[in-house]
Parts: structure tokens; sequence; C-alpha cells
């Protein structure tokens, strides 16, 4: 059971967890005397949860021969032969199916339909790309923003600018958050012949320069929510100081290009996504 819940990649899970229930809170009333709706609230979470885990058991399944040829990847569990590759596949093709099932019927086609699409990107467009081109990343950024729209998608049953500004920020953050994780592994990515950038390009000045540029897009479209008004003036500071913050430490790998600063970067990352998430909440209007 340890071996089949480690398959599920259960840390990268509970952040997807957490971008959709932001997104479900958006989609609910401003007006807290509203919420009534908990099961609608923990079927979104079962299913988001069910088909975030099928879909990460499917790609190790698809990477099994990749992932044997990294240090980092080789002690996963179809690798290191503690589940076989069937046993592997067909344990995640069904809990994909039914986190689809449970956000289509338990929740509404919409969520159902974004799940689905999560899924089928992730593994039909993302993974085989990246054996073939470094713009695999740009690719994966799309499934990888859409918890917070399914989030959205199972509260209101439609899509605003609201879900959409959440999937800007959301999709903005992955690529300096995965290219300090491709710069740190760039040797286990290149031994497994996957194109991440600072693996086509080995002195790093692009990695670095898109680190930044993309940290630089985030300071604007992090504080569109207190424009929209769906948080207030103390999100608003906090998200730019947040932001400036994670702008500051791309720059400084732009400057020194070494696995520390790449290890910085990824350590603001994981810190600003929930803290920027906790802001927001914390500061709508309304409650």
């Amino acid at each position: 059971m340890k071996d089949y819940i480690e398959l599920t990649k259960p840390r990268i899970t509970w952040l997807i967890l957490m971008s959709a229930a932001v997104g479900y809170f958006f989609g609910q009333s401003a007006d807290w005397r509203t919420w009534t709706n908990f099961w609608t609230l923990l079927h979104t979470i079962l299913g988001t949860g069910l088909i975030a885990s099928g879909t990460a058991g499917l790609n190790q399944w698809y990477e099994r021969e990749a992932d044997a040829k990294m240090r980092r990847t080789k002690g996963r569990p179809i690798p290191s032969g503690r589940l076989t590759p069937k046993r592997a596949l067909i344990f995640s093709a069904v809990v994909a199916v039914a986190g689809f099932l449970e956000l289509t019927f338990a929740v509404n086609p919409l969520t159902g339909l974004l799940g689905l699409f999560t899924l089928l990107s992730y593994l039909f467009l993302y993974t085989p790309l990246k054996q073939k081109t470094q713009l695999s990343t740009l690719v994966g950024a799309f499934p990888g923003a859409m918890p917070p729209m399914i989030g959205y998608a199972a509260a209101s049953g439609t899509l605003t600018a609201e879900a959409w500004v959440l999937f800007a920020i959301l999709f903005l953050w992955q690529f300096p958050h995965f290219l300090a994780i491709a710069w740190m592994y760039r040797e286990d990515y290149a031994r497994a012949g996957i194109l991440m950038l600072p693996v086509v390009e080995p002195d790093g000045e692009r990695t670095a320069r898109q680190i930044v540029l993309y940290a630089i897009a985030l300071v604007p479209v992090s504080v569109i929510p207190s424009v929209l008004g769906m948080s207030g003036k103390f999100y608003f500071l906090g998200a730019l100081l947040l932001s400036l913050i994670f702008l500051y430490s791309g720059v400084r790998v732009a400057f020194d290009r070494s696995i520390v600063r790449a290890r910085r970067v990824l350590l603001v990352s994981v810190i600003y996504l929930p803290l920027i998430y906790g802001l927001m909440v914390l500061d709508r209007p309304g409650l």
C-alpha cells in the first residue's frame, strides 16, 4: 500500500488540492452565510485528488524507463521493482477514471471536462514532449494551472475572469519553480534524455533569463485579484511584497547560475504559493 500511495505523489497532490480549494472558495458567494454546499466541496476535493493521483501514477508508468536512469527517481516504485508496470498502470487508470466520474456526476459536467482535459493534456502532450523539445515546460504549464479552474467551476458551474486570474497566477508561478528544479537536476535529465531547457543550453543563461521574465510577469498579475475586488488592500500589499521577493531570488540566480541559488528560487516558490493563497482568502471582502 505504501508503494501505491507513493505512486500518487502525495506531496504534489496536496498543492493541487490547495489550489482547487482556493478556486472553489472564490467560486462561492462572498457572503459566508450562503456557504451550504459542503458536500460539493467534499466531492470536488475527492475527485480532484483522485484524478491528480491517477495522472501522477500514469505519468510514472509512461516514464518508467527514463526514471530508472535518473538518480532522484530510480527509487520510485516502478523502476525500483517494488511495483510491476502492469499493476501500476491498472491502479492508476482506475483511480484516474474514478476521479473523472466523481467530478462529472457528483459535482458537474464542466468540472469533469476540466479534469479530463488536465489528465489528457498532461499525459498525451506534456509527457511525450519532454523527450522531444524544451517547449514541453510551456505545454505542461497549462494542465499544471488547471486546479483552481476546476475548483471554481465546481462551486459556480462556470468560469469567469476571477477563475482565469487564478489560472494565470499559477501558470506563471510554475516556470521559475520548474526551471529551478531543471537547473538543479540537469545532469539527471540529460542522462534520461529529457530535453529541459538547462539540458539543451547547459550554460544556464536562457534558463536564468526565463526565470526572471516570468517572475516579472507574476508581479502585476498577482495583484489583479485586488483590482477585480476578489481581495482587498492588505492582499495587494502582501502579494506585491511576496512577488518582489520571488523576483529578487530569480535575479540572484541570473547573476550567479549555481545550484545553491536555484535551490533558493525553489524554496521561495514553495513558500510563495500557500502564502499568496492565504492572503487572498483572508482578505476577501465580505468575510
